[in-house]
């Protein structure tokens, strides 16, 4: 007589002739100790709670234990949980090993620790299997979020995701969460595109998505911190900051625009590339018109004088260029928001300047023209490189992030 485990296995094999429609990648590491549990825990909730047809795929990183054969023998006992062995590291090579050989709709992946509440996985691919987004995030940092970790992590991830939004003006909030998914057809477009093979994987696949005009669902988890996490952070961090290095320096002379064919979005967002050219060019212009003016006025309202006026005139006329063409905005909506930002920031680089000549007058009672007029061309380059970390951030700062937010 079969058993009731026999008819559950039969079941499942015929399930597992279904089309798959989510595929969700667990990569693994020396987790022999865990991984049994863990992936018998996650595939009892996919079975009991998942509505959709779903394989789970262990994708062996290269480990040196008995991983491998904990991952065939899951294999060999759920018909709806594959494995497969890589011979180098690195979580995002697992990912892209995974996803590209993948015939899922949509291809996912969550942190083998189960760290995110499994609550979150139905709301996090449901915007993809309906094509409203393209890529579905987890997120530790949006709004209804609850996350329980210790003070470092929680520091080092809000540094790091304030780090994108500052330097690549990522608009979604965690870049880091082990819990994602993405359109397969979207992931044989990006994924050929995306250079790092490790941890900074995952943000450079969110970076070239946004800047291609690809829609971002962002879904706040549930999230507590694995305590056996073997993740060294200081690495970690260091390696994503050579990221997000690399990443800065290719979009400054290029819009890294990807030929995204059927799934590109109508619409994709202006001004995604070339910043810091277009940023020196309006620079240098009002540099030398402000130096124009100061010289022009020097003599006849004397430095402190010609130093505000030439500067103020000059704010005005770089407030203007850069808002048109280093970040392409248009209309008059948030024009006057804007330039009242423009204006604080104008107010610490008069003060700058100001301190500059007062400096140079303490150094020399009888300074001359050419003097002052080298001074404040420093004070000016200083003020510039502030204006280049506040304008993306602080003046030019969209109201919310531009990522969909599902509740």
């Amino acid at each position: 007589m079969a058993t009731s485990v026999d008819r559950d296995h039969r079941a499942e094999s015929r399930d597992a002739q279904q089309v798959t429609r989510v595929d969700i990648v667990v990569p693994v590491f020396n987790e022999a100790h865990v991984l049994v549990d863990r992936i018998t825990a996650l595939h009892h909730y996919l079975r009991d709670h998942f509505p959709f047809a779903w394989r789970i795929t262990i994708v062996d990183n290269a480990s040196t234990d008995e991983t491998w054969k904990a991952a065939q023998f899951l294999s060999a006992q759920y018909p709806r949980v594959a494995a497969v062995h890589l011979d180098r590291k690195g979580r995002g090579r697992a990912l892209r090993a995974a996803w590209t050989a993948s015939d899922a709709e949509v291809v996912a992946y969550m942190d083998v620790d189960l760290s995110t509440d499994l609550d979150a996985l139905l709301p996090l691919v449901a915007p993809l299997l309906s094509r409203h987004s393209d890529v579905a995030i987890g997120s530790r940092l949006s709004p209804g979020s609850r996350v329980v970790r210790g003070p470092k992590r929680e520091f080092v991830s809000r540094t790091y995701n304030r780090i994108l939004r500052l330097v690549l003006h990522a608009q979604f909030h965690d870049a880091q969460c082990g819990f994602k998914a993405l359109r397969s057809d979207v992931a044989r477009v990006l994924l050929p595109t995306v250079e790092d093979n490790n941890w900074f994987f995952d943000t450079e696949l969110l970076v070239l998505a946004q800047r291609n005009g690809l829609r971002i669902a962002e879904v706040p988890v549930d999230w507590v911190d694995d305590p056996d996490s073997r993740v060294d952070i200081v690495a970690t961090a260091v390696e994503d900051l050579k990221g997000v290095w690399r990443l800065s320096r290719s979009f400054w002379f290029r819009s890294d625009a990807v030929p995204l064919g059927a799934v590109a979005r109508p619409e994709p967002p202006v001004g995604t590339g070339g910043e810091l050219v277009r940023f020196v060019a309006v620079g240098a212009v009002c540099t030398a018109l402000y130096l124009a003016g100061f010289l022009l006025l020097q003599g006849v309202v004397g430095p402190y004088w010609a130093n505000a006026l030439s500067l103020t005139a000059t704010m005005v006329i770089n407030t203007s260029a850069h808002r048109r063409f280093t970040f392409g905005r248009r209309g008059a909506g948030s024009r006057k928001r804007e330039y009242l930002r423009a204006a604080g920031v104008h107010a610490a680089g008069l003060l700058l300047t100001t301190a500059a000549l007062v400096v140079l007058d303490a150094c020399s009672p009888a300074p001359s023209v050419a003097a002052e007029a080298l001074v404040l061309a420093v004070a000016s380059t200083l003020a510039s490189a502030l204006r280049f970390v506040l304008m993306p951030a602080w003046v030019f700062r969209d109201r919310g992030p531009t990522t969909e937010e599902s509740r």
